[in-house]
């Protein structure tokens, strides 16, 4: 299908030019990112559908793996079916309030996922330091209100970044070289004065960044500690399990998504397609994983899916 006819300078609409300098090869590229998204939305939508229809599953750790996997959902969905529309039919408009509604959201979700991963290093720390008060400290209904708490601290952290963006005049040709609405992306575009817009996003990406990554270190320091105490070695190896687990997914959120933040901010070398690919792997790679760390090294919800996947057949 041919291109919608948004004119560069209609002041009320972006132009998202998908993945720069590798336009003929879209059809091939989608071919990867949507199986990978498929893929995290098969093995997410079967984590929720296991943990609520088993009810010996209702308790606070599996509830966590649940807003994890309700974030790994979300996330992608916010970019895939544009980038595939992109892809597919070459809709490369979107509105300027469209385009900081979609940044809002993603950003806002990331926040949310490290959140949830902070509450996860808590619980084990909970479960591990202090067992024998893991059911009155943490129980569904806590679990519940920190949930409720990482969405509110999401909001409020991100909601400022689009508010500031949405006084701002952007230059003529509102040329996104990306498939998705990234804060780094649009701030490039203002033409006014942007000092307090980037100031407020750098130092919110080393605070989020910063304090949940020394939350997390603190309680798994913790935890170590505690378990270089136990003298049986099978509990040993089945604490160490436990936080193996939790460990190999907050290294496929984390890693990435620095490395993308870094090389967009000092990277200036590098091609901006590699930009644009390593943006949509952070939001792909860590969803598509995730389900398969936890169902494979979880062996209760791997009896569980097992047994779910044996009764549908």
């Amino acid at each position: 299908m041919g291109d919608f006819n948004f004119t560069p300078f209609d002041p009320s609409t972006f132009i998202l030019m998908g993945i720069p300098g590798l336009e003929a090869a879209h059809i091939w590229i989608s071919i990867p990112f949507s199986t990978f998204y498929i893929i995290s939305l098969l093995g997410n939508f079967t984590l929720l559908c296991v943990v609520g229809k088993e009810q010996t599953l209702h308790m606070p750790m599996y509830l966590l793996i649940c807003m994890l996997a309700l974030t790994d959902i979300i996330s992608p969905t916010l970019v895939m079916p544009k980038a595939l529309g992109i892809f597919w039919f070459n809709l490369k408009g979107i509105t300027v309030a469209g385009c900081l509604t979609q940044m809002f959201f993603i950003h806002m979700v990331s926040v949310m996922h490290s959140a949830v991963l902070v509450t996860m290093a808590f619980d084990r720390y909970v479960a591990i330091c202090n067992p024998l008060r893991y059911a009155t400290i943490l129980t569904n209904a806590q679990i519940a209100k920190l949930g409720l708490v990482c969405l509110i601290r999401a909001v409020v952290f991100i909601l400022p970044l689009p508010l500031l963006l949405s006084q701002q005049p952007f230059c003529a040709n509102h040329i996104i070289p990306n498939t998705q609405c990234e804060c780094i992306a649009v701030v490039k575009m203002a033409c006014g004065d942007i000092t307090v817009i980037k100031i407020y996003s750098l130092v919110l990406m080393f605070v989020i960044c910063g304090f949940d990554l020394i939350l997390i270190a603190l309680s798994y320091g913790l935890i170590i500690r505690a378990v270089l105490r136990i003298s049986s070695k099978k509990a040993h190896q089945k604490t160490l399990n436990t936080c193996t687990t939790h460990i190999c997914v907050m290294l496929t959120y984390y890693t990435p998504g620095l490395f993308s933040s870094l090389t967009y901010r000092l990277g200036q070398s590098i091609a901006p397609h590699v930009h644009t690919i390593l943006s949509h792997l952070f939001l792909l790679i860590p969803p598509m994983l995730n389900p398969i760390i936890y169902g494979v090294r979880t062996k209760e919800l791997r009896d569980k899916v097992g047994k779910y996947i044996c009764c549908r057949r």
